[in-house]
């Protein structure tokens, strides 16, 4: 794998705060001349689903040997395994929670190992309460420089992590039954339906008892109306034109879709 010395960054820590700039000093302070991208900083608080969809969505946009540094960590501090795994296209940073799911089920997966070795923390005792700082963001930096992938710890097989509860969808007769996988800054709710099995046939979609049609592209409704579309990610999706379909359908991660 031809190595690219650069981070993509995705947490849950907001802008608000220090953490991400305290982030980006670890990890600048290992390797100066590291190129650092900001994916997303505003994952909702804890909520490792939409992280899950976040990273899995951003894979195919960015160079092979890229190091993704993810950082939704509701269990820092307990017994939950920080994580580097080595993988097709290159090297994810996380604790193990299952915000790797998605990567799982669509890039082959060359090596795991548990983040045990102090050498490439940044101290021998770190934080319980930040985990990024002392010990994802330092061995991302050690990475970034071309250490050998083994010298971080043991070796763990893919039985040895947490994965999220299947989310998938069902199919019962002409009717798909799906749910929302992911929230974003328009308030459009995302499920986890695939475009590929709503081609070629006609479709309404119903969300919390309300009948949506399907249209091509926001501008084909009325300002304020409700559609129903196949986002950029080839998912369906529930917006309101130039509105806020969560606010407005009072909707949440997890809500029920049905596609008839």
């Amino acid at each position: 794998m031809k190595f690219q010395a650069s981070v993509v960054l995705l947490s849950d820590f907001g802008l608000v705060d220090t953490y991400v700039g305290v982030l980006k000093g670890v990890l600048k302070t290992i390797n100066p001349s590291l190129d650092i991208i900001d994916l997303t900083h505003d994952i909702p608080p804890q909520n490792i689903v939409a992280a899950n969809y976040c990273l899995a969505a951003a894979l195919p946009y960015f160079p092979d040997g890229t190091i993704y540094l993810a950082i939704v960590d509701p269990g820092v501090g307990s017994s939950r395994k920080p994580l580097a795994i080595k993988f097709k296209r290159g090297y994810l940073i996380c604790p193990d929670n299952g915000l790797f799911s998605g990567l799982f089920k669509n890039y082959c997966i060359e090596q795991i190992r548990e983040l045990d070795n102090p050498k490439y923390w940044r101290v021998n005792n770190p934080s319980q309460t930040f985990h990024g700082r002392d010990i994802f963001a330092p061995v991302a930096g050690y990475l970034s420089r071309g250490i050998d992938f083994a010298d971080l710890g043991r070796l763990l097989s893919a039985d040895d992590l947490t994965y999220l509860p299947s989310s998938t969808y069902q199919i019962q007769g002409k009717t798909i039954i799906g749910s929302i996988q992911y929230i974003d800054h328009f308030g459009n709710l995302i499920s986890n339906i695939p475009s590929g099995i709503l081609a070629e046939r006609q479709w309404s979609v119903s969300i919390k008892g309300k009948e949506i049609a399907y249209r091509q592209n926001y501008s084909q409704v009325k300002k304020g109306e409700t559609i129903a579309l196949i986002n950029s990610e080839n998912y369906l999706e529930i917006a309101i034109n130039q509105g806020n379909a969560q606010k407005t359908l009072q909707v949440d991660y997890g809500e029920t879709v049905m596609v008839y």
